[in-house]
């Protein structure tokens, strides 16, 4: 008797997934900001296992913050663009390897402090109030399957 195959990888589309960038007006610490956050909303963001990312000289953590929304039975998760901790694996004897011990999850976008996450397909980002003249507003990014971060995300969820 012959095997079926009940999908083919190669068929599978994946769907895009869109994330919020958050900018901060002025650099404040983790749990002060999401202090502010959680007195505007009531919300209780924690912070939960970080996202490693391992690289061939250093392991990379990025902090990350969950809340639920119990109104619109979301999952929110803010996620540190930039590593808070690098840890070095083996020595760099080459001159040129191109990894630093600071990494960013978007490497083209340096000034984005967290990446917003939602459980839902399509996220409605305006239901968590942020500190005002602390963030500038919420800006709609649309990861594609092939990006790193994507992966990452997907990972993690």
């Amino acid at each position: 008797m012959e095997i079926q195959k009940l999908y083919d990888l190669d068929d599978i589309e994946f769907e895009n997934i869109t994330i919020g960038l958050v900018r901060l007006a002025k650099h404040i610490p983790d749990h002060e900001f999401f202090f502010k956050v959680n007195q505007i909303n009531g919300l209780k963001f924690k912070r939960i296992e970080d996202v490693i990312l391992q690289g061939d000289l250093f392991d990379y953590y990025f902090p990350r913050f969950e809340a639920y929304h119990k109104f619109t039975r979301t999952c929110f998760t803010f996620i540190s663009n930039k590593s808070s901790e690098s840890k070095q694996k083996k020595l760099q004897t080459e001159l040129f390897t191109g990894e630093e011990n600071i990494k960013f999850l978007l490497n083209n976008q340096v000034e984005v402090q967290y990446i917003l996450h939602s459980s839902e397909q399509f996220p409605d980002f305006s239901v968590i109030l942020l500190p005002e003249n602390l963030v500038f507003p919420i800006q709609d990014y649309t990861l594609g399957s092939e990006e790193e971060l994507y992966q990452i995300i997907q990972y993690y969820e």
